[in-house]
């Protein structure tokens, strides 16, 4: 068995858990106080609470378009496991009881909170997502330096919005906002997406690496090296990237060039676009 297969199979266990978590973290926690999770999420749970619908197969549906836009703009594999983490999740919706462990509704909105961000970070960290607003904030993190967590809570806030104008009621749409940041902040620490490293790559096969890497949006410049002892001449690239692409990165340089020399340091900001020139 390759490689990319024991990944595959990791993968598996990782996002089941991420799947559960988000499963209980609403029948337990949210669902039983009336609360939102924000997003599709939330607006399904607005559905099922105003029609007494199953909010796990709203959850499934209203996820299914999203699904589809991601499939266009952020390539198969990362939708392939969100597909995966929503079924799951939904089926996990239907087996956790829907039941009040927590009498205090702020408990509730705050450990509600943590345990989905646990499980939508985790299937982000791995490659997959919870849907809705994550598939969502993933393609705009493609274009923008912006934190997937808060661009869900931006989002999601706008459900909250929309709760407030059919209900008036302000209690419940506060507690539920307490939830969406909760999450929003544990997303961001888990998913590493938003904090950059700097790659300096020496290599004798410029052409080849660039070839490869250039497909990707980040931009990379080529410097003139020479070594102290051998005098040889090299090529060193620089490339600033997310420590999310950190592991793609590093196995395409190895693919390509066995031999080449990487140095990775931590990035304390970068003050402009990383991204490659768009063609006009």
């Amino acid at each position: 068995m390759n490689r990319q297969s024991l990944h595959h199979l990791y993968n598996v266990p990782v996002m089941t858990f991420g799947a559960l978590l988000v499963a209980v973290g609403f029948n337990l926690f949210l669902i039983p106080h009336q609360l939102l999770s924000g997003g599709l999420s939330g607006i399904s749970m607005m559905i099922g609470y105003i029609t007494g619908g199953n909010i796990g197969w709203l959850y499934f549906v209203l996820n299914l378009p999203v699904l589809l836009w991601g499939w266009f703009v952020l390539g198969h594999r990362f939708i392939v496991w969100s597909i995966y983490i929503v079924i799951t999740s939904t089926l996990f919706l239907q087996i956790v009881p829907v039941m009040k462990i927590v009498e205090d509704i702020v408990l509730g909105s705050v450990f509600g909170g943590i345990i989905v961000g646990f499980g939508s970070g985790l299937a982000l960290r791995y490659g997959g997502s919870s849907g809705g607003f994550d598939i969502i904030a993933s393609i705009v993190t493609r274009r923008r330096d912006f934190p997937v967590g808060m661009i869900i809570f931006v989002l999601n806030s706008l459900v909250i919005a929309i709760l407030v104008l059919f209900t008036q009621n302000w209690d419940l749409a506060l507690y539920s906002l307490v939830s969406i940041y909760t999450a929003g902040k544990i997303v961001d620490i888990i998913h590493v997406r938003h904090i950059k490293v700097t790659a300096f790559i020496i290599t004798t096969k410029t052409e080849e690496l660039l070839a490869k890497l250039l497909s990707h949006p980040r931009g990379i410049t080529i410097i003139k090296t020479k070594g102290a002892y051998s005098s040889a001449e090299r090529d060193m690239l620089m490339t600033v990237r997310t420590r999310y692409e950190l592991s793609d990165l590093s196995k395409t340089i190895r693919t390509i060039d066995p031999h080449a020399f990487i140095n990775i340091v931590e990035t304390v900001g970068v003050i402009g676009d990383f991204s490659k020139p768009k063609e006009h």
